[in-house]
């Protein structure tokens, strides 16, 4: 649900994540806080050497790479075919980029799917997010793990800043945050290269028994939770992540 000043597109993840803007708006993200995390994640999973890993919403793939680097044997998924395209320029002989949305299974069978950084919830229907989850579980092979990081909602919500104006590349975007319909919506209006745009994020405000839940209809077990980048303990209300592993 993203709309801009020409066109309006139920599927909002699919366009804006496709604009060049989006890249420019997050560019300033703590990459090295990520790398140490994606550390701290594959060795507390003790993943085999050249472990098969699925980066499911990969982006431009830039953890995929990364990922690849410490040896293992990397796939980055995504449903932007404009950042697959990007990614797929680091494509080697152990890591490889495609097109495919979450909530279809794989044709492979993995040692690890990776669901990092907030990339699910983006769905209208409920019943998406259950057919994601059942498709990453039906994507692990026996001995499997997979890691979904989520924000934690209770902690966003109650340090959400209602409005600001971000300034990246000589653009500035005006962004609003607010909570409705059990949704965090971030509005985020800008002018570029001569047009005017205005994009909405809007991202299910899904709390630990929600995809408890979930994962009880999915047949998953919900292995461990932790509650920043460091895995350490979560707490619902001082947690900035809801780091869930299952198998």
């Amino acid at each position: 649900m993203i709309e801009n000043t020409e066109s309006t597109s139920n599927k909002w993840f699919a366009s804006w994540f496709d604009t060049p803007y989006y890249h420019i708006l997050y560019k300033d993200r703590d990459y090295t806080e990520a790398q140490h995390f994606m550390d701290s994640l594959t060795g507390y999973l003790n993943l085999p050497e050249e472990a098969r890993i699925l980066d499911l919403a990969c982006g431009k793939g830039r953890h995929s790479i990364y990922l690849n680097s410490l040896g293992y044997n990397v796939t980055g998924a995504d449903l932007s075919e404009n950042s697959i395209a990007e990614a797929s320029e680091f494509s080697n002989e152990t890591l490889g980029f495609k097109v495919h949305d979450m909530r279809e299974v794989c044709e492979n069978k993995y040692d690890a799917i990776f669901n990092l950084f907030t990339s699910f919830g983006y769905f209208d229907d409920d019943a998406d997010n259950l057919k994601t989850l059942k498709a990453i579980h039906s994507s692990l092979n026996e001995t499997g793990f997979a890691c979904i990081d989520f924000m934690n909602v209770d902690y966003v919500i109650d340090n959400l800043v209602p409005e600001e104006i971000k300034t990246v590349e000589n653009i500035d975007f005006h962004i609003k945050r607010y909570v409705k319909e059990n949704h965090i919506y971030k509005e985020i209006k800008f002018n570029a290269d001569g047009e005017d745009f205005h994009f909405t994020e809007k991202v299910q405000a899904l709390r630990l028994a929600d995809f408890e839940k979930m994962m009880e209809e999915a047949g998953i077990y919900l292995l461990d939770i932790f509650g920043n980048y460091k895995l350490q303990k979560f707490f619902k209300s001082q947690s900035e992540r809801l780091i869930m592993i299952f198998k």
